[in-house]
């Protein structure tokens, strides 16, 4: 008899330390990566994706396995993030964004970006004005909102019979895998640090050309250029692995996409901007500027390399160069003085930024008409064929050849 209790109580002893699937210590790292991978695929496909921007429909299939796991592994309730985050795009970088590291201290958004949600979460009118057209079925409300707590408890549940002890380490990791990545990272790094491919009306930077980790969050920029576009890559360089799901799922018909990023389209070069260019210029106006801003750095190149083969100071030029091509409002105070200094030396640079700004006004000035603003155009596209200026000049050709959409 003793025997046997010995040997039960040494098999729940085995049991407590290694779980069901008895893992070796990579086993079980490689199994925490797996599931909140799918956490990460969740967010970032349903919450994201489909339900805050309605970029794309899911079939029930995976919508209901979407909204089960994101209960079971982050007691999110899909009507609270789908309306903090359609509350942070319409305010951004003002004091009624949620999770602005602009206006709330990138220290603050980084590591207490969860707080900051919990805080919104509770205010009923954002979810009145912003939570609309989510899921309000039977179990959404009785089990999803009302019984939100329950998936972690359980996961905790899972997570240790399957693991055992280990099985504590990998639930805290998925309970801070979120919180981390997707409130702190993307929504502070996201807007503090990275590069840009346009510019957004905001602060919103890429944080890797490789959408990988958080599944393609990290083209964040591109995301605020174009909110409503199901695919967060653009350059050829560019890769969203949520978006290489997403083509999966269309493939098994579970999946249908409602829009992606427009792209820019040429034709014949036309004698004269006419309202069509316009509408493309209105249309494209970010991938354009893009285009801009790229003929903005040769020109600099170019007058960096005349100031070097006269073995004059480029330190002035090369500091200001990463803001010539920013509209003025996205520039810091303290370096406009350099940028005034910069475009005082440098003529061409200065005739290039003053265009880039006159070209912004073509799709700003809501007070002319549709007539004058092409008339505008024509004149714009004139001066900068006659300046002188290869950059404005290949420009300005190329822009008309642009198609509408």
């Amino acid at each position: 008899m003793l025997f046997f209790e010995g040997a039960a109580a040494s098999a729940a002893i085995d049991w407590l330390a290694q779980g069901v699937l008895r893992l070796s210590w990579w086993q079980t790292v490689l199994w925490a990566l797996g599931l909140t991978h799918i956490t990460i695929a969740s967010v970032t496909i349903f919450l994201h994706r489909s339900q805050a921007h309605r970029s794309l429909d899911l079939h029930p299939v995976p919508a209901h396995f979407f909204r089960f796991w994101l209960w079971l592994t982050t007691s999110i309730v899909t009507r609270e993030w789908v309306a903090i985050h359609r509350k942070h795009h319409a305010k951004c970088e003002t004091p009624d964004d949620p999770h602005s590291p602009q206006t709330r201290g990138l220290k603050t958004v980084l590591w207490r970006g969860a707080e900051l949600y919990r805080a919104e979460a509770e205010r009923p009118d954002t979810l009145a004005k912003f939570g609309r057209g989510t899921p309000d079925d039977w179990l959404e409300r009785h089990v999803y909102t009302r019984r939100a707590s329950w998936g972690i408890a359980l996961m905790l549940l899972i997570d240790v019979a399957l693991l055992g002890v280990a099985g504590l380490a990998v639930w805290a990791v998925q309970m801070a895998w979120i919180p981390f990545w997707a409130a702190g990272v993307v929504n502070g790094l996201g807007h503090f640090w990275g590069y840009r491919n346009f510019e957004a009306p905001d602060a919103s930077t890429n944080l890797s050309p490789w959408g990988i980790l958080i599944g393609g969050e990290e083209l964040h920029n591109n995301h605020h250029t174009y909110p409503t576009s199901a695919k967060l890559s653009v350059k050829p360089y560019e890769f969203d692995l949520g978006w290489t799901y997403i083509c999966l799922l269309q493939k098994l018909g579970w999946a249908s996409v409602k829009k992606v990023a427009p792209r820019l389209k040429l034709g014949a070069i036309k004698p004269v901007a006419d309202e069509k260019t316009l509408e493309a210029l209105i249309a494209h106006r970010y991938e354009v500027m893009a285009g801009y801003a790229r003929g903005v750095r040769q020109a600099c190149q170019d007058e960096m390399a005349a100031l070097q083969a006269r073995q004059a100071d480029v330190s002035v030029l090369r500091a200001a160069r990463r803001w010539l091509h920013r509209d003025t409002e996205q520039v810091p105070r303290a370096v406009l003085p350099h940028l005034a200094q910069v475009r005082a030396a440098h003529p061409v640079l200065d005739q290039m930024v003053t265009m880039r700004e006159e070209l912004r006004q073509l799709w700003l000035n809501t007070s002319h008409s549709r007539e004058q603003l092409t008339a505008d155009l024509q004149a714009w596209c004139q001066r900068a064929e006659a300046s002188g200026i290869t950059a404005l000049r290949e420009f300005s050709l190329r822009l008309r050849a642009a198609q509408p959409v």
